[in-house]
């Protein structure tokens, strides 16, 4: 199974770290935040990672070049403004070939181990997506989806915030024009029609979104 990273976006809200560098390469106790990823995707086993570029992603090429720790990593170039998460995975599609991969957002920091679950692993009968949901944070008090045992839902239950990490069967997106997409509304298109299932996540998990939480997580793990 591949993975991919995706590490195209501006990241408005972490100005002005942002401003001359992208935010996976922000580093946390000395490590950019996209080797922590890279890491646990190599101990998981899996053996290839497709990064998505837009923003200074000659930055992170450079940082990371063609293999990290034995993982080979492929590059998928966006212009300018990126395309978004839909967008951006409809355009590596054929780096991350025919089987379910994972995609995790290249903002997070989270201990889950990202083992695929066995519902992706199913034949023709498998669900459309998997997603990783987490306890609300303060800043997304909301949620943005229901669990009921293991089938994610629009609404009728707790409400949970999806962590960034989830596996996808290629033939979500393989339908879609090329082009600009957001995830959100395919999605719930898929969750309204019952494709989607998931887990909850209770170890640790951050949204390293702004310069605040960047810092926090620094001084935590400079702590350990």
């Amino acid at each position: 199974m591949r993975a991919m990273i995706l590490a195209a976006g501006r990241g408005e809200r972490m100005r002005p770290l942002t401003d001359h560098c992208p935010k996976p390469l922000l580093p946390a106790r000395g490590k950019p935040l996209i080797r922590y990823t890279l890491d646990r995707l190599k101990a998981a086993g899996y053996e290839e990672a497709v990064i998505n570029l837009a923003h200074r992603g000659d930055q992170i090429r450079a940082a990371l070049g063609d293999h990290h720790a034995g993982l080979l990593i492929h590059y998928s170039p966006e212009p300018e403004g990126a395309l978004e998460t839909a967008g951006g995975i409809r355009q590596a599609l054929d780096r991350l070939g025919d089987e379910p991969f994972l995609v995790v957002n290249g903002d997070v920091w989270c201990d889950h181990p990202l083992t695929p679950p066995e519902t992706m692993k199913a034949g023709a009968d498998r669900p459309l997506a998997h997603l990783v949901l987490v306890p609300n944070p303060e800043h997304h008090a909301q949620g943005d989806f229901a669990l009921d045992g293991d089938r994610v839902g629009l609404e009728g239950g707790e409400m949970l915030t999806f962590s960034g990490i989830g596996w996808y069967d290629p033939a979500l997106f393989r339908d879609l024009p090329p082009g600009r997409r957001a995830l959100g509304p395919l999605l719930r298109e898929a969750i309204a029609a019952g494709r989607v299932t998931g887990e909850r996540h209770t170890g640790e998990w951050r949204d390293i979104g702004t310069p605040e939480r960047l810092a926090a997580l620094d001084a935590e793990l400079q702590k350990r």
